[in-house]
């Protein structure tokens, strides 16, 4: 219980249930206490005496006994006083009162940080107003006694409480406190308004929020000092007439409640300035409702179901300065009646055209609409600020050239083919975003300009103007990613550069070595971004002169080293070089600054470090470089780093080898500007022990804990859920994961996605399928035939309209930067239990299968698509063959393209192919158990460069195999042994070729165990774990294998007459098993003459004598002769050192077969007919046709 309750939260709760309030708040109040040597007064007449001290509220308290909670107690109040350290005595603190009387004591402490410690909260008190209390979150009932003896208290804080109407201590209480003047009773499930708050006058402020309240008493009019009243995530429709009484009222909210028009109450409010509506239920705008409110001056409609803006008369509104109509559904706007209007914010609607009023406009927002005209008239002579972004423009409006005072413009995401040069040389613009347009070209420059940001990214331009950096001298941030750049115009005309460029981004264009010498004319540089350029060298002199970098990203070219130079940089911070050709590690270890390395993908050989190396350096990041060899010394020094990446030594097991054949990922993570990467990420590309994989990403936000959770659980909570379900597994997965987040996931959200890969257990028949589930902003997007194709849905208020209902429909507060109760944006997470249920775990789920068609998977959280459409992100890394150097090569293009926030990508390659095929094809056949056929075919063995060695590559793993032999059989097995002739045998499929659901075909999720005696069946328990290979251990031996179970009747093929001959099932049996025994991971390395051989040794194995048709514990049939035989077979396997296991080179004692005493006599006698049969086999082998090479025999 001590432990549960040190969470603040849950002692609260604790205490209440137990004791009573006015208690809790006593015991709360205990902020330090301890035994110390204690003196009291300024003068040194009184003796220093050990004491009790507790410092409790607002008050210190020091007990007349020591050690001793009871008798005399000596208080002093500290609020208005004041808290100091004593100079001549070391760790002391005078603590004194205030007023006339004031008294003071001595409190000597033992260290100094306990000292610090009682200094600080003492602080804190003394600063205090005695009338604030604040209850919040303390799951009350009822206002402690103890409150009502404090006549003084003005501010009164219930927030987040169960406060009941009625009762002692309850709201009708409140009245006791005669000079209260502000009272929050937000979100206490109210369900009616407390008409005794109406008797309390002297109430100036009132909030009464999130309550559940349908209407308003009619004795609201009696607060008639009521300045402030808060209404919002309500169900009202109405207002009383008596509000209109409250002529004081200056601040109304009335956001989130059900209005279907603006309340006529209002026109009474005189002083009443600001009309809060967002989120309610109005469909038409009456502009001659607010023309009648002349004093109403800013207006707030977001998130209404505004359609259109009605206006009966002409006459203008000359009140209203501020209005707010994001996220509505209008498709035309004209307000040229506001002549008043200042600043206007109308993003996320319909809009097609937008007219205004120009005589007082100085900012316009009006993102993300269908914008094609906007009319203003006149001239906005005073507009600073215009954002007409993610429109249909294709072209700049003219007036917005002749505004004089326009600092601020933003047309990017539009359709503009030029810039007007009367904008680009405007005197007073400073901020210019075109980005993500057509231009082709800019107009020159003949004047000085005073811009100082310049966003090109995303255009045609194939140059700039040559007298950019000449005439804006001015100019600090440049970003031209993404064009066809050959070449830089020169940043100086004399000796000395006048260019105080700090921040330049030119990733993704056609530069080359010839542009080098031109970053030396800017020699304030901080931030340089050159990557997935035509760079082939950087001279190391150039380099030299760069002294003030902080940031080199230099990736995705082909240099073969960095200059030695760069030691000159002594302020850089961060060196991005992946993905080129350097083979020499270059001389950073030496900067003092250094924090983050990335010379991954690279071709480093070898690394010379410095015998110690920065201590700033946090991040080093060495992957894929294939022929780097770490020394011990090296790997030692290098520990010290907090983060270092270098590859892992390649898995040797089956699942992964067969499961690279299928896909291969890359994973990066950069923290960009930020101190912490919140960003994690899941690839598993073996998973469950089969071919399956499982691939995830998660996104804290501003939080790397539930991440890093999510992170090491969410993988074993989906194997735990595919046992339990074929159909819920995803969403259980993530509810799962919800509620093991625990106290973490309180407070604290993630996006997530996740991704799984398995074959569809429900359908037999059917090749890989996918299986997405995200919430949050994390997405997934697959790439088919070239193109993308969203797998997820992202669950925010922007682009979710749906949910954007939903939480609005549940009475959350959405605050103006779109975030639900000013935390976030997301309307699903796992986490942030406590905005249930606005914020809910439930995930989208969508599921595919995968077809050959299929090239890529990519996983990303929300500042990677936030910068990266799907077909930019797709068609960047379709032609790399390094998935690691895909995925970097994405978080490179959205840092480069403004992003400074964490970001994450993932690259998942598929190669569900016709390559990867392994069927047997063009008439190739295997050998089946008991014996080969005489057939001559051609070999057709799989190409080795398909990764593919053996059948079991392509189609099974230890988890896909059967883990009984009799599990596929029926009850009533054909008595057909090994030792019979050939059964015919289906055609082997691989998994992109699966068998045609007309034949009988099924595997068991298990691999197949099998022992001479450790079961009276000649098989191991239920409980033996899947072994991969065949292992000895003791008289154990374990083989995987893969069973087949086929119609003896109506088989799909015929056999070939003359090459072997089959024993027919007799009337009343249908069935037969037939078991392929394959050898993993080697294809040509015997013969079939070694196959014929074996078959001999098989019919001569102890194994036939056995008994024959055991029922299993599963309640399934098998023959123990097949599952004896295959023992015999495992343990004469080759002794070649290969494949997935390899035999032993000698029987060992304990590895033979151990013979019942009451069965010596039975196998005597089936040893001696075998013996004489053998003789007339070895007859008939001689004159056996010898048959090409084809597979290897054995296991």
């Amino acid at each position: 219980m001590q432990e549960e309750a040190a969470n603040s939260d849950l002692s609260c709760m604790i205490r209440f249930y137990s004791e009573k309030p006015c208690q809790v708040e006593q015991l709360d109040r205990i902020l330090l206490s301890g035994v110390y040597n204690v003196r009291k007064g300024k003068t040194q007449l009184h003796k220093w005496a050990e004491r009790l001290v507790i410092l409790c509220g607002t008050c210190l308290i020091v007990s007349s006994v020591k050690d001793s909670h009871t008798g005399k107690m000596h208080i002093l109040p500290l609020v208005g006083g004041k808290v100091e350290e004593m100079k001549r005595r070391q760790y002391t603190l005078a603590f004194t009162s205030a007023g006339a009387q004031a008294q003071t004591y001595h409190v000597s402490f033992e260290t100094l940080a306990e000292c610090q410690r009682w200094h600080r909260q003492a602080s804190t008190v003394v600063s205090m107003r005695l009338g604030m209390v604040d209850l919040s979150c303390y799951s009350l009932e009822e206002v402690p006694e103890h409150l009502f003896y404090s006549q003084d208290i003005i501010y009164l804080n219930l927030r987040h409480n169960f406060m009941r109407s009625s009762g002692a201590g309850s709201l009708d209480s409140l009245c006791r406190f005669s000079q209260l003047k502000s009272l929050n009773l937000s979100h206490n499930r109210l369900g009616e308004f407390p008409v005794s708050l109406c008797e309390i006058s002297t109430l100036t402020e009132l909030n009464v929020s999130c309550n559940g309240l349908h209407y308003l008493p009619s004795q609201i009019g009696k607060l008639l000092n009521l300045q402030t009243f808060w209404l919002d995530g309500n169900f009202l429709t109405s207002l009383p007439e008596e509000l209109g009484s409250l002529q004081q009222l200056s601040c109304l909210g009335l956001s989130f409640n059900n209005f279907c028009e603006l309340p006529a109450i209002c026109e009474k409010l005189v002083i009443l300035d600001k009309l809060a509506l967002a989120g309610n239920l109005l469909e038409t705008l009456d502009l001659a409702v607010l023309n009648r409110m002349s004093h109403i001056k800013s207006v707030d409609l977001r998130l209404n179901n505004l359609k259109r803006a009605a206006a009966d008369t002409l006459e203008g509104n000359k009140s209203v300065t501020y209005m707010d109509l994001r996220d509505n559904q209008m498709t035309d706007l004209d307000l040229s009646s506001l002549g008043s209007l200042e600043q206007l914010h109308c993003e996320r609607n319909k809009l097609k055209e937008l007219t205004l009023s120009g005589f007082s406009l100085r900012a316009l927002y009006a993102n993300s609409n269908c914008l094609t005209a906007v009319n203003i008239y006149p001239v906005p002579g005073q507009l600073t600020c215009l954002e007409l972004s993610h429109n249909q423009l294709q072209c700049v409006p003219d007036w917005a050239c002749e505004a004089k005072k326009l600092e601020v413009l933003d047309v990017s995401y539009n359709l503009l083919v030029e810039l007007p040069s009367r904008i680009l040389s405007s005197l007073s613009l400073r901020k210019l975003m075109v980005g993500h347009n057509r231009l082709q070209s800019l107009p020159p420059l003949l004047e000085h300009i005073p811009l100082e940001v310049l966003d090109l990214q995303h255009n045609l331009l194939t140059k700039l103007p040559e007298t950019l950096f000449v005439k804006a001298l001015n100019l600090r941030y440049l970003n031209a990613s993404a064009n066809s750049l050959e070449s830089l115009p020169s940043a100086c005309t004399g000796e000395e550069s006048l260019s105080m460029l700090q921040l330049l981004y030119l990733t993704n264009n056609n530069l080359t070595d010839q542009c080098i010498p031109v970053l030396v004319g800017h020699p304030s540089l901080r931030i340089l971004h050159l990557a997935n350029n035509n760079l082939q060298t950087f001279p190391a002199s150039k380099l030299s002169k760069l002294e003030h970098l902080e940031e080199l990203n230099l990736s995705g070219n082909k240099l073969k080293t960095i200059p030695t130079t760069v030691a000159n940089c002594k302020l850089l911070h961060t060196l991005i070089a992946h993905s080129n050709e350097i083979s020499i590690f270059p001389e950073i270890l030496h900067l003092p600054r250094i924090q983050f390395v990335d010379l991954s993908c690279n071709d480093l050989t070898e690394i010379l470090i410095p015998e110690a190396l920065p201590s700033a350096l946090q991040e080093l990041d060495l992957c894929g470089n294939t022929n780097l060899v770490l020394e011990h010394k090296t790997l030692d020094i290098f520990s010290h780093i907090t983060t270092l990446k270098i590859d892992a030594k390649p898995s040797l097991t089956a699942d992964s080898a067969l499961a690279s054949t299928f896909w291969s990922h890359g994973v990066a993570e950069m923290a960009g500007q930020r101190n912490k990467l919140c960003v994690s990420s899941l690839a598993l590309g073996s998973f469950a022990e089969g071919v399956e994989a499982v691939y995830g990403m998660f996104d804290g936000d501003k939080n790397e804990e539930l991440p890093r959770l999510l992170q090491c659980t969410m993988a074993d909570v989906l194997l735990e859920e595919v046992q339990q379900s074929d159909t819920m597994f995803m969403s259980n997965t993530f509810l799962v994961s919800h509620r093991k987040l625990g106290m973490a996931g309180q407070k604290l959200g993630s996006s997530a996605v996740l991704c799984y890969i398995r074959h569809d257990v429900a359908d037999p028949a059917s090749n890989f399928s996918l299986t997405v589930a995200n919430v949050g902003t994390c997405q997934a997007i697959l790439c088919r035939s070239g193109k993308p194709l969203p797998l997820s849905k992202v669950f925010s208020l922007e682009q979710c309209s749906e949910e954007a209902k939903r939480v609005k429909e549940q009475k959350a507060i959405i605050t103006e930067d779109n975030k639900v109760n000013g935390v976030t944006c997301c309307t699903r997470m796992l986490g942030c239990t406590y905005l249930h249920p606005w914020i809910l775990p439930k995930p989208h789920i969508n599921s595919i299968p995968l077809t050959v068609q299929d090239e890529l998977l990519l996983l990303g959280n929300k500042a990677l698509w936030e910068h990266l459409s799907y077909t930019e992100a797709v068609s960047a890394v379709r032609h790399l063959h390094d998935p690691l150097a895909a995925a970097k090569k994405l978080c490179t293009l959205a840092q480069s393209y403004g992003c400074q926030d964490n970001v994450g990508a993932m690259v998942v390659y598929l190669n569900i192919s016709e390559d990867s095929c392994t069927c047997e094809m063009h008439g190739l056949t295997l050998p089946g158990p008991g014996g080969f056929s005489s057939v001559t075919t051609k070999s057709a063995t799989p190409s080795s460069s398909s990764g593919i060695a053996s059948e079991f590559s392509s189609e099974l793993s230890a988890s896909e195999v059967s883990s009984e032999v009799g599990s596929t059989a029926s009850d009533e097995h054909n008595a057909v042994g090994l030792d019979g002739s050939l059964l015919p045998r289906q055609e082997r499929r691989c998994s992109l070729h699966p068998v045609p659901p007309s034949s009988i075909f099924q595997r068991q999720p298990s691999s197949a165990t099998f022992s001479s005696n450790q079961s009276d069946n000649g098989l191991d328990s239920d409980d033996e774990q899947p072994v991969e290979g065949v292992m000895t251990n003791g008289s154990k031996v374990e083989v995987e294998v893969d069973i087949h179970c086929c119609k003896g009747k109506g088989l799909e093929f015929e056999p070939p007459a003359a090459e072997y001959s089959s024993s027919a099932p007799g009337p009343e049996d249908d069935s037969g098993l037939v078991l392929i025994i394959r050898r993993q991971n080697s294809v040509n390395s015997n013969t079939v003459q070694r196959g014929v051989k074996e078959k001999c040794e098989l019919q001569k194995s102890l194994s036939t004598c056995c008994l024959y048709g055991k029922k299993l514990s599963n309640g399934s049939i098998v023959p123990l002769e097949e599952s004896l035989n295959l023992i015999e077979v495992a343990t004469e396997a080759p002794k070649k050192k290969t494949g997935y296991f390899a035999a032993p080179s000698q029987m060992e004692p304990e590895d033979q077969f151990v013979v019942p005493p009451d069965l010596e006599e039975e196998v005597k006698e089936q040893m001696k007919q075998q013996q004489e049969n053998g003789a007339d086999q070895e007859q008939k082998e001689e004159h056996a046709v010898t048959l090409p090479e084809e597979f290897d025999t054995a296991l």
